[in-house]
Protein backbone atom coordinates (compact mmCIF):
# COMPACT_ATOMS: atom_id res chain seq x y z
CA UNK A 1 0.00 0.00 0.00
CA UNK A 2 1.01 3.42 -0.97
CA UNK A 3 0.29 5.80 1.88
CA UNK A 4 1.07 9.07 -0.20
CA UNK A 5 -1.07 8.11 -2.89
CA UNK A 6 -3.97 7.32 -0.62
CA UNK A 7 -3.32 11.00 0.43
CA UNK A 8 -3.44 12.32 -2.42
CA UNK A 9 -6.82 10.63 -3.41
CA UNK A 10 -8.33 11.50 -0.18
CA UNK A 11 -7.36 15.28 -1.27
CA UNK A 12 -8.76 14.62 -4.50
CA UNK A 13 -12.03 13.66 -2.63
CA UNK A 14 -12.37 16.23 -0.25
CA UNK A 15 -10.59 19.19 -0.97
CA UNK A 16 -12.24 22.25 -2.71
CA UNK A 17 -11.97 22.18 -6.13
CA UNK A 18 -9.82 25.18 -5.84
CA UNK A 19 -7.01 23.81 -3.84
CA UNK A 20 -4.09 22.95 -5.15
CA UNK A 21 -4.26 19.37 -4.70
CA UNK A 22 -0.33 17.48 -4.20
CA UNK A 23 -0.88 15.17 -7.05
CA UNK A 24 -0.87 17.98 -9.53
CA UNK A 25 2.14 20.37 -7.83
CA UNK A 26 4.28 21.64 -10.91
CA UNK A 27 7.16 19.79 -8.98
CA UNK A 28 10.97 20.26 -8.26
CA UNK A 29 13.40 21.92 -10.10
CA UNK A 30 15.48 18.93 -9.47
CA UNK A 31 13.89 15.70 -10.45
CA UNK A 32 13.36 13.16 -6.54
CA UNK A 33 11.72 10.18 -6.39
CA UNK A 34 8.40 10.40 -4.80
CA UNK A 35 8.32 9.54 -1.11
CA UNK A 36 6.24 6.49 -0.39
CA UNK A 37 4.85 8.32 2.82
CA UNK A 38 4.29 12.04 2.42
CA UNK A 39 3.33 14.29 -0.25
CA UNK A 40 5.16 17.21 -1.78
CA UNK A 41 3.90 19.70 0.36
CA UNK A 42 4.23 17.70 3.42
CA UNK A 43 7.75 16.94 2.03
CA UNK A 44 8.48 20.42 1.83
CA UNK A 45 7.06 21.27 5.48
CA UNK A 46 9.50 18.70 6.95
CA UNK A 47 12.36 20.63 4.94
CA UNK A 48 11.52 24.13 6.25
CA UNK A 49 11.21 23.06 9.49
CA UNK A 50 14.74 20.84 10.12
CA UNK A 51 16.41 23.65 8.23
CA UNK A 52 18.91 25.73 10.13
CA UNK A 53 17.26 29.00 8.85
CA UNK A 54 13.86 27.99 10.72
CA UNK A 55 16.02 27.48 13.55
CA UNK A 56 17.70 31.01 13.95
CA UNK A 57 14.46 32.69 13.84
CA UNK A 58 14.16 32.09 17.65
CA UNK A 59 16.76 34.61 18.19
CA UNK A 60 15.30 37.38 15.44
CA UNK A 61 13.95 40.43 16.25
CA UNK A 62 10.12 40.32 15.27
CA UNK A 63 9.27 44.39 16.08
CA UNK A 64 10.99 44.64 19.65
CA UNK A 65 15.24 44.81 20.33
CA UNK A 66 16.35 42.50 22.70
CA UNK A 67 12.81 43.19 25.03
CA UNK A 68 13.34 42.80 28.39
CA UNK A 69 10.68 40.18 28.86
CA UNK A 70 9.58 36.50 28.34
CA UNK A 71 6.19 37.17 26.49
CA UNK A 72 7.11 39.18 23.94
CA UNK A 73 7.06 37.83 20.01
CA UNK A 74 10.13 36.67 18.74
CA UNK A 75 10.45 36.21 14.08
CA UNK A 76 9.69 32.57 15.30
CA UNK A 77 7.01 32.95 17.07
CA UNK A 78 5.79 35.32 14.58
CA UNK A 79 5.82 32.61 12.19
CA UNK A 80 4.58 29.93 13.97
CA UNK A 81 1.56 32.19 14.79
CA UNK A 82 0.78 32.63 10.93
CA UNK A 83 0.95 29.25 10.40
CA UNK A 84 -1.60 28.36 12.76
CA UNK A 85 -3.90 30.95 11.58
CA UNK A 86 -3.56 29.95 7.87
CA UNK A 87 -3.80 26.48 8.81
CA UNK A 88 -7.32 27.35 10.73
CA UNK A 89 -8.86 29.24 7.24
CA UNK A 90 -7.61 26.75 4.90
CA UNK A 91 -9.22 23.51 6.82
CA UNK A 92 -12.80 26.02 7.34
CA UNK A 93 -11.97 26.31 2.94
CA UNK A 94 -10.91 22.78 2.57
CA UNK A 95 -7.88 23.86 0.81
CA UNK A 96 -4.33 22.29 1.25
CA UNK A 97 -3.59 22.41 4.74
CA UNK A 98 0.14 21.23 4.21
CA UNK A 99 0.96 23.35 1.91
CA UNK A 100 -0.14 26.43 3.46
CA UNK A 101 2.00 25.28 6.27
CA UNK A 102 4.77 24.96 4.22
CA UNK A 103 4.88 28.36 2.98
CA UNK A 104 3.59 29.78 6.37
CA UNK A 105 6.54 28.41 8.02
CA UNK A 106 9.22 29.61 5.37
CA UNK A 107 7.71 32.70 4.56
CA UNK A 108 10.40 34.38 6.66
CA UNK A 109 13.49 32.68 6.38
CA UNK A 110 15.51 34.98 4.69
CA UNK A 111 14.57 37.70 7.39
CA UNK A 112 17.25 39.58 9.14
CA UNK A 113 19.05 40.24 12.45
CA UNK A 114 17.18 43.07 14.35
CA UNK A 115 14.11 42.65 11.79
CA UNK A 116 13.15 45.31 9.34
CA UNK A 117 15.31 47.90 10.79
CA UNK A 118 18.13 45.00 9.59
CA UNK A 119 16.42 44.48 6.19
CA UNK A 120 16.58 48.70 5.33
CA UNK A 121 20.08 48.53 6.62
CA UNK A 122 21.25 46.08 4.28
CA UNK A 123 19.21 47.09 1.62
CA UNK A 124 20.42 50.76 1.85
CA UNK A 125 24.14 49.31 1.51
CA UNK A 126 23.60 46.27 -0.83
CA UNK A 127 24.30 47.67 -5.15
CA UNK A 128 21.81 44.93 -5.72
CA UNK A 129 19.69 45.65 -3.18
CA UNK A 130 17.69 43.23 -0.32
CA UNK A 131 14.20 42.47 0.28
CA UNK A 132 13.44 39.46 2.77
CA UNK A 133 11.07 37.81 0.71
CA UNK A 134 13.95 37.28 -1.95
CA UNK A 135 16.40 36.37 0.16
CA UNK A 136 13.69 33.83 1.60
CA UNK A 137 14.08 31.73 -2.07
CA UNK A 138 17.83 32.29 -1.67
CA UNK A 139 17.29 30.44 1.30
CA UNK A 140 15.42 27.68 0.15
CA UNK A 141 17.32 27.72 -3.50
CA UNK A 142 20.70 28.05 -2.35
CA UNK A 143 21.78 28.76 0.69
CA UNK A 144 20.72 25.65 3.01
CA UNK A 145 21.93 22.20 2.91
CA UNK A 146 25.71 23.95 1.79
CA UNK A 147 24.64 24.77 -0.83
CA UNK A 148 22.30 22.83 -2.39
CA UNK A 149 19.45 24.38 -1.64
CA UNK A 150 16.15 22.70 0.06
CA UNK A 151 14.74 22.12 -3.65
CA UNK A 152 11.06 22.73 -2.66
CA UNK A 153 8.36 22.74 -4.96
CA UNK A 154 7.13 25.87 -7.17
CA UNK A 155 3.79 26.55 -5.03
CA UNK A 156 5.78 26.47 -1.97
CA UNK A 157 8.44 28.92 -3.31
CA UNK A 158 5.72 30.86 -5.26
CA UNK A 159 3.82 31.44 -1.68
CA UNK A 160 6.81 32.64 0.17
CA UNK A 161 7.73 34.88 -2.84
CA UNK A 162 4.53 36.34 -2.80
CA UNK A 163 3.58 36.91 0.63
CA UNK A 164 4.01 40.79 0.99
CA UNK A 165 1.38 42.98 0.52
CA UNK A 166 2.39 43.52 -3.18
CA UNK A 167 2.94 40.33 -4.27
CA UNK A 168 -0.46 37.79 -5.37
CA UNK A 169 0.18 34.73 -5.31
CA UNK A 170 -0.90 32.02 -7.61
CA UNK A 171 -2.66 29.44 -5.12
CA UNK A 172 -5.35 30.22 -2.69
CA UNK A 173 -3.17 28.65 -0.26
CA UNK A 174 -0.34 31.27 -1.02
CA UNK A 175 -3.14 34.09 -0.89
CA UNK A 176 -4.25 32.30 2.70
CA UNK A 177 -0.68 32.67 4.21
CA UNK A 178 -0.41 36.32 2.40
CA UNK A 179 -3.19 37.87 4.43
CA UNK A 180 -3.02 35.76 7.73
CA UNK A 181 0.82 37.23 7.97
CA UNK A 182 -1.07 40.79 8.31
CA UNK A 183 -3.57 40.01 10.74
CA UNK A 184 -1.06 38.05 12.51
CA UNK A 185 1.48 40.91 13.08
CA UNK A 186 -1.31 43.40 13.73
CA UNK A 187 -2.42 41.04 16.39
CA UNK A 188 0.41 39.95 17.62
CA UNK A 189 2.25 43.53 17.87
CA UNK A 190 -0.51 45.20 19.06
CA UNK A 191 -0.59 42.48 21.99
CA UNK A 192 2.98 42.82 22.32
CA UNK A 193 2.96 46.67 22.43
CA UNK A 194 -0.05 46.72 24.96
CA UNK A 195 2.12 44.40 27.40
CA UNK A 196 5.06 47.31 26.96
CA UNK A 197 2.58 50.04 27.81
CA UNK A 198 3.32 52.17 24.04
CA UNK A 199 -0.70 51.76 22.95
CA UNK A 200 -3.64 50.84 24.84
CA UNK A 201 -6.82 50.01 23.87
CA UNK A 202 -8.28 54.17 24.51
CA UNK A 203 -6.15 54.88 21.24
CA UNK A 204 -8.05 52.45 18.87
CA UNK A 205 -10.84 54.69 17.18
CA UNK A 206 -14.31 53.44 18.33
CA UNK A 207 -15.06 52.75 14.75
CA UNK A 208 -12.16 50.38 14.44
CA UNK A 209 -13.65 48.56 18.01
CA UNK A 210 -17.15 48.77 16.83
CA UNK A 211 -15.93 46.81 13.12
CA UNK A 212 -13.15 44.29 14.62
CA UNK A 213 -13.88 44.25 18.52
CA UNK A 214 -12.43 45.57 21.60
CA UNK A 215 -10.00 43.44 22.43
CA UNK A 216 -7.11 41.95 20.67
CA UNK A 217 -8.93 38.18 20.83
CA UNK A 218 -12.01 39.75 19.58
CA UNK A 219 -10.22 41.16 16.51
CA UNK A 220 -8.32 38.34 15.56
CA UNK A 221 -11.66 36.39 15.56
CA UNK A 222 -13.45 38.43 14.13
CA UNK A 223 -10.88 38.75 10.87
CA UNK A 224 -10.38 34.43 10.59
CA UNK A 225 -14.27 34.52 10.80
CA UNK A 226 -14.57 37.23 7.69
CA UNK A 227 -11.79 35.52 5.59
CA UNK A 228 -13.89 31.75 5.76
CA UNK A 229 -17.56 33.53 5.28
CA UNK A 230 -16.72 35.74 2.52
CA UNK A 231 -14.28 32.65 0.57
CA UNK A 232 -16.15 29.88 0.78
CA UNK A 233 -16.41 28.13 -2.18
CA UNK A 234 -14.82 30.76 -4.21
CA UNK A 235 -11.56 31.11 -6.35
CA UNK A 236 -10.00 34.05 -4.97
CA UNK A 237 -9.29 34.34 -1.18
CA UNK A 238 -11.41 37.76 0.35
CA UNK A 239 -12.64 39.70 2.90
CA UNK A 240 -15.57 41.92 3.13
CA UNK A 241 -15.23 45.52 2.45
CA UNK A 242 -15.62 47.15 6.42
CA UNK A 243 -13.18 44.45 7.43
CA UNK A 244 -10.90 45.14 5.28
CA UNK A 245 -11.26 48.86 5.51
CA UNK A 246 -10.86 48.66 9.28
CA UNK A 247 -7.96 46.26 8.71
CA UNK A 248 -6.05 48.88 6.76
CA UNK A 249 -6.79 51.69 9.07
CA UNK A 250 -5.94 49.38 12.51
CA UNK A 251 -2.26 48.67 10.21
CA UNK A 252 -1.46 52.35 9.35
CA UNK A 253 -2.11 52.92 13.17
CA UNK A 254 0.16 50.55 14.17
CA UNK A 255 2.54 52.01 11.88
CA UNK A 256 2.20 55.33 13.44
CA UNK A 257 2.34 54.50 16.99
CA UNK A 258 4.03 51.11 16.68
CA UNK A 259 6.48 50.65 14.22
CA UNK A 260 7.69 54.29 13.85
CA UNK A 261 7.59 54.91 17.77
CA UNK A 262 10.33 56.16 19.24
CA UNK A 263 10.28 54.39 22.78
CA UNK A 264 9.61 50.86 20.77
CA UNK A 265 12.77 51.87 17.98
CA UNK A 266 14.78 53.70 19.47
CA UNK A 267 17.89 51.31 19.66
CA UNK A 268 17.81 50.44 15.82
CA UNK A 269 19.46 53.52 14.71
CA UNK A 270 22.69 51.69 16.32
CA UNK A 271 21.07 48.07 14.86
CA UNK A 272 21.47 49.42 11.54
CA UNK A 273 24.68 51.12 11.60
CA UNK A 274 26.03 47.92 13.37
CA UNK A 275 24.95 46.16 10.67
CA UNK A 276 26.21 48.58 8.15
CA UNK A 277 29.50 48.27 9.73
CA UNK A 278 29.65 44.16 9.45
CA UNK A 279 28.78 44.86 5.59
CA UNK A 280 31.61 47.14 4.80
CA UNK A 281 34.35 44.87 6.90
CA UNK A 282 33.04 41.63 5.17
CA UNK A 283 32.97 43.40 1.80
CA UNK A 284 36.43 44.37 2.67
CA UNK A 285 37.92 41.14 3.69
CA UNK A 286 35.47 38.39 2.47
CA UNK A 287 38.40 35.82 3.41
CA UNK A 288 36.85 36.52 7.13
CA UNK A 289 33.54 35.09 6.02
CA UNK A 290 32.98 31.47 7.00
CA UNK A 291 34.41 28.70 4.53
CA UNK A 292 30.10 27.85 3.41
CA UNK A 293 30.04 31.44 2.18
CA UNK A 294 33.62 31.68 0.83
CA UNK A 295 32.55 28.78 -1.31
CA UNK A 296 29.70 30.61 -3.18
CA UNK A 297 32.07 33.22 -4.00
CA UNK A 298 34.25 30.26 -5.33
CA UNK A 299 31.58 29.49 -7.33
CA UNK A 300 30.56 32.32 -9.00
CA UNK A 301 28.62 34.46 -6.95
CA UNK A 302 28.67 38.04 -6.14
CA UNK A 303 30.92 39.11 -3.08
CA UNK A 304 28.22 41.78 -2.42
CA UNK A 305 25.58 39.11 -2.62
CA UNK A 306 27.05 36.53 -0.61
CA UNK A 307 28.05 39.14 2.36
CA UNK A 308 24.16 40.31 2.29
CA UNK A 309 23.41 36.60 3.20
CA UNK A 310 26.11 35.84 6.01
CA UNK A 311 24.92 38.98 8.06
CA UNK A 312 21.66 38.41 7.49
CA UNK A 313 21.63 34.75 8.66
CA UNK A 314 23.07 35.96 11.47
CA UNK A 315 20.49 35.91 15.15
CA UNK A 316 20.76 39.25 16.55
CA UNK A 317 23.14 38.27 19.51
CA UNK A 318 25.54 37.03 16.88
CA UNK A 319 25.74 39.50 15.04
CA UNK A 320 26.91 41.82 18.03
CA UNK A 321 29.07 39.07 18.77
CA UNK A 322 30.86 39.44 15.66
CA UNK A 323 30.74 43.29 15.81
CA UNK A 324 32.56 43.24 19.03
CA UNK A 325 35.06 40.87 18.09
CA UNK A 326 36.02 43.12 14.90
CA UNK A 327 35.84 46.50 16.31
CA UNK A 328 35.74 46.37 20.72
CA UNK A 329 39.48 45.87 21.75
CA UNK A 330 39.68 42.89 23.65
CA UNK A 331 41.46 43.47 27.34
CA UNK A 332 45.38 42.92 27.43
CA UNK A 333 46.36 39.46 28.97
CA UNK A 334 49.03 37.17 29.40
CA UNK A 335 48.91 33.19 28.29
Amino acid sequence: MNIRESFEEKEFQELSPYAAHSRNSKGRVVYEPECDIRTVYQRDRDRILHSKAFRRLKDKTQVFLSPQGDHYRTRLTHTLEVSQTARTIAKALNLNEDLVEAIALGHDLGHTPFGHAGEAALNAVCPEGFAHYRQSIRVVELLERDGRGLNLTWEVKDGILNHRTAGHPNTLEGQVVRLCDKISYIHHDMDDAQRAGIISEDDIPITIRVVLGGTCRERLNTLIHDIVQNSWDKDEISQSEDVREAMVTLRQLMFDNVYKNDVAKHEEIKAKRMLTELYEYYSTNPEKLSREYLELIERGERKERVVCDYISGMTDQYSIHKFKEIYVPKAWAVY
